[in-house]
């Protein structure tokens, strides 16, 4: 779990554009047998009010980043966690597998992202809610937080931070799906994600198909108060 959380730290760092957490070490925890710490720099944050809009055009800016390494550096088909410059990554995934809450992710690098998206994504938590309670456009890959609720969110006395990520490459929309689901960003802030990128035709829909992820996520995380939720998207998706 902490290596995917490191790797993704270090992966937006290096983006320049929305600060975080530097990662510093995992260690073993000596109080529990197979268990681990993750250290990190210390940040004196506070819930994000003040800086919603800067937070916004940093996101905004955060997924932009790939495309402008597209046109400064050559191609590479992903990666890697230990490279110190950015370059154009052409897939989706991620080097590593990171956990979105407690659930590993499978980042394996795909070349389309719908397949990405249904395959590593949606089908995976259908799966597990089986076993456990019985409009197509030019996407560039961005890299995105993965988990960007308010709870993952705030604000320091420069700006805002952003931390616990579950970073991969995919769509740009995906990040703005969980960050509705339990509100806390204000009109602000998605006023000037968009000025950067604006709704694209189809944006309802793919915004209910991506918020099914984390409903899905949660219904395995936190048993069936999210089953109604996940079952109403499904339903309006069809």
């Amino acid at each position: 779990m902490f290596e995917g959380e490191f790797a993704s730290l270090q992966a937006i760092q290096r983006t320049n554009t929305v600060r975080v957490p530097k990662p510093l070490k995992i260690l073993a925890d000596p109080r529990e047998e197979g268990g681990y710490l993750f250290v990190m720099e210390y940040m004196d944050l506070k819930g994000l009010s003040k800086y919603q809009a800067m937070l916004g055009e940093q996101l905004a800016r955060l997924h932009l980043h790939n495309q402008s390494c597209e046109q400064t550096t050559s191609q590479s088909s992903h990666i890697k966690s230990d490279d110190s410059q950015p370059s154009y990554v052409d897939q989706f995934g991620f080097d590593v597998s990171t956990c979105c809450g407690a659930i590993p992710l499978d980042n394996t690098w795909s070349s389309n992202w719908v397949e990405f998206y249904a395959r590593q994504r949606v089908a995976p938590q259908i799966a597990m809610a089986e076993e456990k309670y019985g409009g197509h456009q030019a996407i560039k890959p961005a890299l995105l937080h993965g988990d960007l609720w308010s709870g993952n969110a705030a604000e320091n006395a420069s700006g805002p931070v952003i931390y616990d990520p579950a970073c991969f490459y995919g769509h740009s929309e995906f990040d703005l799906a969980i960050a509705a689901m339990f509100g806390g960003f204000s009109h602000a802030f998605y006023s000037a994600y968009h000025q950067l990128i604006p709704k694209t035709p189809g944006f309802e829909k793919r915004h209910q198909l991506y918020m099914l992820f984390h409903y899905l996520n949660h219904w395995n995380h936190f048993g069936s108060g999210y089953k109604s939720q996940s079952l109403s998207i499904m339903k309006d998706l069809l």
